[in-house]
């Protein structure tokens, strides 16, 4: 089991998310539980594609952190 990073966008149509360490990898939905449930389904569809054509699975590399500044 890894644990990939996800972003999730709010957009105007509803939410977008993606996995850096995933390229290519990408979800749409028109709530945040939505777009979070069809990214888990993408990146599992995403990891199979590339086990299936013999590829090498990313490792998770990338981490987030909060920066707080005065605005």
């Amino acid at each position: 089991m890894k644990k990939y990073l996800v972003v999730i966008e709010e957009a105007a149509t509803g939410y977008s998310a993606y996995s850096p360490d995933l390229p290519g990898c990408i979800a749409t939905g028109k709530t945040r539980k939505q777009v979070e449930k069809n990214m888990r389904e993408a990146m599992e569809f995403h990891v199979e594609g590339l086990r299936l054509e013999g590829c090498e699975i990313p490792k998770p590399h990338v981490y987030s952190t909060y920066c707080e500044i005065a605005a």
